[in-house]
Parts: structure tokens; sequence; C-alpha cells
């Protein structure tokens, strides 16, 4: 199970460094499996049914937050409840520590190297791919610089090497 569980990861994580989206048939393989493996009696981290459902409640509703006021994707927040899921109320803390902490130094260097002309490569590969301007077709969606998604997944693998769960 938990190399079923770190492909989701690595999936959801390369899906949004290079696109910053998180598609939901991903996000919904990740619910159901994990679904599955508390049916089962085979959830790898040792959590039940009342930790998994309030790990997915707090993990979805706490990022509704940031959806709502537009500074995170809604895919981001998916992702954050079907993870919840997986791991349970206990470990978001410290896997949403990890991702805020990747997503400020993402920040913090995308910003550095936007005023510093001399590797605008990594510039343009930390912005992400680029919105095509169409103005027929509508309002352009507001770019996502950071793929938080991807930060929470890379957070998730640190949390499970870490020896924080129980195997």
């Amino acid at each position: 199970m938990i190399l079923i569980w770190s492909l989701w990861i690595f999936l959801v994580a390369g899906h949004d460094l290079r696109r910053r989206r998180v598609p939901n048939w991903l996000v919904l393989f990740g619910a159901a499996f994990a679904c599955i493996t508390l049916l089962m009696n085979a959830q790898p981290f040792g959590i039940d049914w009342l930790s998994a459902i309030a790990g997915a409640a707090v993990g979805f509703g706490f990022l509704l937050i940031f959806y709502a006021t537009g500074l995170m994707g809604a895919g981001d927040v998916k992702f954050a409840g079907a993870l919840g899921l997986w791991v349970g109320l206990q470990a978001l803390l410290p896997i949403w520590i990890g991702a805020s902490l990747l997503a400020g130094v993402h920040a913090v260097v995308w910003l550095a190297l936007r005023r510093w002309p001399y590797f605008p490569a990594i510039a343009i590969a930390l912005s992400g791919t680029p919105v095509a301007s169409n103005d027929e077709a509508g309002p352009q969606k507001r770019q996502r610089h950071i793929p938080f998604a991807a930060y929470l997944a890379i957070a998730s693998i640190g949390w499970l090497v870490s020896g924080s769960p129980k195997l």
C-alpha cells in the first residue's frame, strides 16, 4: 500500500510542478484508494476512519479559505483533502509546515530571480507554464506560481521518511 501511495504522491507532485494543476482524476484516485485501504483494514499509516475523515475535512476545509481568497488553486485544496484521508489529522500539521516552508522558499527565490537578469530560465521554470492570453475567450485565469500540492506531496514524503508514521 505504501508503494501505491508513493506512486500517487509522485504523480501529483510531478503534475503540479510541471503544469501547476492537479487533475480531478488523480485526486479521486487517491481518495478512492485511501477509502479502499480503510475498508480492507490495510491502512498503511495505522489510522482509523475517524482520523481519516477528520484529516480530509480539516485538510480540505482549511485550505478552502485560501482558495476562496484567490491565493490557492482548487486542485491544491482537493489534494489536501485526499491526503488527509491517507495520513489523518495528526500528520497534517507537520506536513503543512513543511509544505509552507518549501512554498516560501520557492516564492522568495522566484521573486529574487525575477529581479535579477542572470538566470532567467530558472525564474521562468519557477513561475510555471504561462497562461495564454486570449481576450475573446473571456477573463484570464489567475496564474498560480507556487505549486502547493507538489510541496504538500514532497513534505508528505519527508514525513514518511522521518519515521513519523507507524509502519
